[in-house]
Order: structure tokens, then C-alpha cells, then sequence
């Protein structure tokens, strides 16, 4: 019976997807070992290394649906490694014992590393969709909102007026970033490997490298200068990006959160009936997908830290941190793509309230516009005493309960400086949003 969070049968597809799921199944990494097999094969067999008869044969023994699942578990427990028994049935399916040819000069961490790569290379496909799709959805978001006042926040609190654009465009940068970082680190991390028993490539010889070189290239895969049995960076690197990725997840998650508070209102996820309620509180709309993505990108962050730690390994050929990466990887791609996937959805209807915004900044009483005022005010009576004079005015509206333009029209020492339509002017949230629109247009004029 599915057990975990990302393969049970009510849950799977709110921390995963279905997609993700296949790359990672147990069919799809025996067919991803077969193709490596597969592919060594016909390359010696070009090189004239192996028969060309025996390159065809295990060439049409490669599938995945021809072999014995039960067998191969029991066969792995017994052994420790998959690759080894998935080789004895391969060599057993192949005809006049031509699969004696198979696995020629390979040694099972070759075969073990060249189908992960192919594996996060799928996986990093799927990646790259969602990242796109919802850099489309943000960059709609930021254009329909570039001039809607909402108020900007400093440690929970107004800060100044911003525009929900703006707020956007913010997390849209950083998408723009985590595409740019996929694109730099394919080179780097869809390498294959073959090395042999401690990457010496001594079991074929001469022909070592010129094998390598074939198979790489048959795979679509970069060759290694070198052996990376037990320099593990490449695959740390991508949990890393994941783990960077998740984390700007998470923060959007923590902001629709905080933006859809009863006492802010001001954007919602989108709605279906029945989402988000309570089973004791008709009135409740909570966050849900935000929720998921928070919980999804919290634990890939524990097991990118796993992946750090497999980077110890000890010698040509690890005891232990290798198989960490069994259990991180996949982890990490599947609760990846379930936060993507919930972000995708969140963002891709996302409620906006103007309004709502409008009557949060007007809260205070006209107080998110202090700055401007004593910026103002600055050339007149210096930034200091302006700074002072509009901090005692602020305290007065927050003892008093009056507005910040009507105190600040009265206050003595403001007067012979500025009038109170001049003051107005300042108060007013929607003519203090500095360069909010040109930095929002900056990022969309960067969107492929």
C-alpha cells in the first residue's frame, strides 16, 4: 500500500504530480539502466569492441516490461545495488548467450550514475515547464497591476506605498534568475559517467575513452574530464537550484498568507467551491495551496542538506553517502514539482482586491505617507528635525485618533513651510510610489 506523501492515493497529487512520478517510478529507472546498457552496446559494437549480433539482441531485450520485478527485488536485497541483477535477467533474455556482451567494461555506479542523470535531466524538463508557465502568469499579474497602490510591509508593519506590481515583479525577478541558473547548470550536472571499478577506465583499455566519449554522445550527455564517482557536486548542485527554487515558493506562499488575514483581505487564492473551508467554521477561507507549497519546500530543504552531506565520500567507490542520494533525489524533484504545480494553480488565479489595498493604506490615517512628508519637509527644515517634527505628529495621530494631514496642517513649525494642499499632496499614498512602474517594466522587458 502507498505509504508516504507523494505516492499515496488521497495526497499524491497535492505534494506531487503525476508526471514526476513517472520519471522516478521503479519501471522507469530499470528502463533508464536498460537504456545505458542499450546504448554501451551499440557504440562497442560500432567501435568493433562487441559483435554487432550481440548489440542488436541486447538492444531488443531492453525493455522494461519484459522483466521480473519480484525477482529483481528480491535479487537487489540480496545483492545490495539494483544494476547487477537487472543485468543477470538481461543477460538471461538475451538469446545463444549474447548477453554475455552486455555491461562490457561497466561497472554498476556507471550505469547507477549515467540513468540519474537522465532521470534529473526529464525531471529538470518538467521543471523548466513549470517555471515558465508561472513566470507568464506573474508577468500578467505585474502589467494588470503596475499602478495599484497597496501598502509595502517592514517587519509585519506599513512601511511605505508600493504597488502590487511592484510586489509581483519581485517575485518574478527571481524566477527570471532560477531559469537563468537552469540554463548555466545543465553543462555542469548532465554529464555521464563511465570510469569502470575506480574510474581508470582500465577495463577497456585503449578504448576507454573513445567508448566514453560514444556513449555520451549517443545519450545526449556531456563526457566528464574525469571519473565523479565520488565527487558528487553535479548532483548536489541540482538539489541546491531546487532547493532555491522551493524557497521562492515558499516565500509567495508566505505572503498570500499574510495577504489573505481577515484583517488584510487583500488578495485570495483562487476559489472552488468548498476549498478551504472548515468543518466547524462556515465563514473560514483558508490558504491551501499555500500551505502545501510551504510544507513541500520546507522538507526539499532538509533533504538538499542530506544531498551536501552525501558529497563526503570516502576514496574511488563510497561506503554509504552514495545511497543517500537514492532516497534525497527523487524526494526532492517529487515535492518540487508538488509545489511548483500548487504555485502554478495559486498564481495562475490569483484575486486581487484594489479596493481592499486602497482602504488598508488609508488605515493609519494617512501614516504610511510619514516618509514622504519628512522627505518633503527635508530641504526646509533638514532631514533631522524633519524627521523629528513629523515622528511627534505621528504620535499624535496614534494618541488621538485625527488624521495625519489635518495634524500635520496645524503643526507650528510646518506651517511657514508648506501648506495643506501641499501637504495633501504628500499624504496621498498613490504620489509616493517612487519608481516602482520603471523597475516593473524593467523586469517584463526581460521576459523571453
Amino acid at each position: 500500500m502507498p505509504a508516504t506523501a507523494t505516492d499515496s492515493l488521497i495526497f499524491r497529487d497535492m505534494f506531487s504530480t503525476e508526471a514526476m512520478r513517472r520519471i522516478f517510478a521503479d519501471e522507469a529507472r530499470v528502463q533508464y539502466y536498460l537504456d545505458v546498457e542499450a546504448a554501451l552496446a551499440r557504440v562497442q559494437a560500432r567501435l568493433g569492441i562487441i559483435p554487432q549480433e550481440a548489440a542488436d539482441e541486447i538492444g531488443r531485450r531492453c525493455q522494461a516490461d519484459q522483466f521480473d520485478y519480484a525477482l529483481l527485488k528480491a535479487q537487489t536485497e540480496r545483492i545490495g545495488y539494483p544494476v547487477l541483477p537487472v543485468v543477470q535477467q538481461l543477460v538471461g533474455l538475451c538469446r545463444g548467450g549474447l548477453g554475455e556482451w552486455c555491461h562490457w567494461g561497466a561497472t554498476t555506479q556507471d550505469v547507477t550514475d549515467t540513468a540519474t542523470v537522465m532521470q534529473i535531466r526529464d525531471a529538470l524538463a518538467l521543471v523548466e515547464q513549470d517555471l515558465l508557465a508561472i513566470s507568464i502568469s506573474l508577468a500578467g499579474l505585474a502589467q494588470r497591476y503596475r499602478d495599484t497602490p497597496m501598502a509595502g510591509r517592514s517587519n509585519l508593519q506599513h512601511a511605505v506605498p508600493i504597488t502590487c506590481g511592484y510586489k509581483v515583479a519581485v517575485w518574478l525577478a527571481g524566477f527570471q534568475r532560477h531559469l537563468a541558473r537552469l540554463r548555466e547548470l545543465r553543462p555542469r550536472v548532465l554529464v555521464g559517467e563511465l570510469g569502470g571499478a575506480a574510474g581508470t577506465l582500465s577495463s577497456l583499455g585503449a578504448d576507454g575513452l573513445r567508448v566514453q566519449a560514444a556513449l555520451c554522445q549517443e545519450l545526449g550527455l556531456g563526457q566528464p574530464e574525469i571519473a565523479w564517482h565520488t565527487m558528487r557536486d553535479r548532483i548536489a548542485e541540482v538539489g541546491c537550484f531546487l532547493g532555491l527554487v522551493t524557497g521562492t515558493l515558499g516565500k509567495i506562499s508566505m505572503d498570500v498568507k499574510l495577504l489573505m488575514q481577515t484583517e488584510v483581505e487583500e488578495v485570495y487564492e483562487p476559489f472552488a467551491e468548498g476549498r478551504g473551508s472548515s468543518s466547524t467554521m462556515p465563514q473560514k477561507r483558508n490558504p491551501i495551496s499555500s500551505s502545501y507549497i510551504h510544507a513541500c519546500s520546507a522538507m526539499v530543504r532538509q533533504h538538499v542538506a542530506a544531498l551536501l552531506d552525501a558529497m563526503v565520500e570516502d576514496h574511488e567507490r563510497s561506503t554509504g553517502p552514495w545511497e543517500i542520494e537514492w532516497i534525497a533525489v527523487p524526494e526532492i524533484f517529487l515535492l518540487s514539482a508538488g509545489a511548483l504545480a500548487q504555485t502554478r494553480f495559486l498564481v495562475g488565479g490569483l484575486q486581487v482586491d484594489p479596493e481592499r489595498m486602497r482602504k488598508n493604506l488609508d488605515l493609519t490615517r494617512g501614516l504610511i505617507a510619514s516618509e514622504a512628508v519628512m522627505m518633503g519637509l527635508g530641504p526646509a527644515l533638514g532631514r533631522q528635525r524633519a524627521h523629528d517634527v513629523v515622528y511627534d505628529v505621528c504620535r499624535q495621530v496614534i494618541a488621538s485618533g485625527r488624521s495625519f494631514l489635518d495634524l500635520l496642517a496645524e503643526d507650528q513649525t510646518i506651517a511657514p513651510h508648506m501648506g495643506r494642499a501641499e501637504l495633501a499632496k504628500l499624504v496621498d499614498p498613490a504620489s509616493y510610489l517612487g519608481l516602482s512602474g520603471e523597475m516593473i517594466d524593467r523586469v517584463l522587458a526581460a521576459q523571453p
